[in-house]
């Protein structure tokens, strides 16, 4: 079996909590429908070291402009703050060129904002921190803005940064990663703490 990548952007400021839980499961086997069928990638804008906003240094494993959509399963962009700074752009370029290759998007938090600049939520149903967050972005697509802490769109997850749970229940979904019951028991465990969801996931899980 043939390893999809997932790519995680990472730049200066990246909000370390936010695609966390994603990461995690997408590299972590256990409770897996197929065990190693994904695995993630750091892309930076080059490949200089970045700190995040916990200040922790990383090391991209590649450039945006060595990055192929064809050679991705997802791009996950992250939140920070240079995204309220207008930075990024190279990054919203290179959404763009996923979702016209017809390869899933996922952003959180300040990325939305990013994404909104772009016209990337235009015609998509999307979230973000709060309605008027997005609307300061001088966006067309506020008519299509839920007050929902995740959504998809299609190709397109968008989530507020208070979620970073819900976000990688849908990153999880899209990729399938997990059977529908196991994913569910994922959810409820790490969204409530609930010794029952614990349980649940090594039932379904079979273990």
């Amino acid at each position: 079996m043939q390893k999809k990548t997932v790519h995680l952007f990472v730049f200066h400021t990246l909000s370390d909590w936010e695609p966390g839980y994603a990461v995690a499961g997408i590299n972590n086997p256990a409770f897996q429908s197929r065990p190693g069928r994904y695995g993630v990638k750091t892309v930076g804008l080059d490949r200089d070291p970045v700190t995040t906003l916990g200040g922790v240094t990383i090391l991209p494993d590649l450039a945006l402009g060595e990055l192929e959509p064809s050679r991705s399963a997802m791009l996950i962009l992250p939140g920070g703050t240079t995204w309220d700074q207008g930075g990024n752009a190279e990054a919203l370029e290179k959404a763009g060129t996923f979702l016209a290759a017809g390869v899933a998007v996922a952003a959180i938090c300040g990325a939305t904002a990013g994404l909104a600049r772009a016209g990337l939520l235009d015609d998509r149903h999307h979230t973000s921190n709060a309605r008027d967050y997005l609307k300061a972005t001088g966006y067309r697509g506020e008519a299509l803005y839920l007050d929902q802490p995740v959504v998809t769109d299609g190709n397109v997850i968008t989530a507020g940064g208070t979620a970073p749970i819900e976000f990688a229940h849908h990153i999880f979904e899209k990729l399938e990663l997990y059977d529908a019951e196991v994913l569910e028991a994922w959810f409820g465990l790490f969204k409530t703490g609930g010794p029952e969801y614990f349980a649940a996931l090594l039932r379904t899980a079979g273990t």
